[in-house]
């Protein structure tokens, strides 16, 4: 099924997003402009972008369609990230047990 695709991508950049957090996202959007209606694709776009640069996530459902849409859109991006430091995220009672284990 497709979609209206008429409307205007660029008015969804926020004032403050960094140009290639924003090229990131404005490419999820291009890509799949016709897919989706176009609050829905938005917010997939958001979703992708929470994944890709923030480490969220979703219920498999929704990470199953974001991996299907997002291939060959990330590629570059993981490919710099891979000799960077990552993020490492503990859960507080994970924390709070080696605390309590020293």
């Amino acid at each position: 099924m497709a979609f209206d695709s008429s409307w205007d991508v660029d008015k969804y950049r926020s004032e403050h997003e960094y140009e290639d957090h924003w090229q990131f996202r404005r490419q999820f959007l291009v890509a799949h402009q016709d897919k989706f209606p176009e609050d829905r694709l938005v917010c997939l776009a958001q979703v992708f972008f929470n994944i890709e640069f923030l480490g969220c996530q979703y219920p498999k459902k929704v990470m199953d369609l974001i991996e299907t849409l997002s291939e060959g859109l990330a590629d570059d991006l993981r490919e710099k990230r891979k000799g960077k430091l990552q993020r490492t995220f503990v859960a507080a009672s994970d924390a709070a047990e080696a605390k309590a284990k020293r």
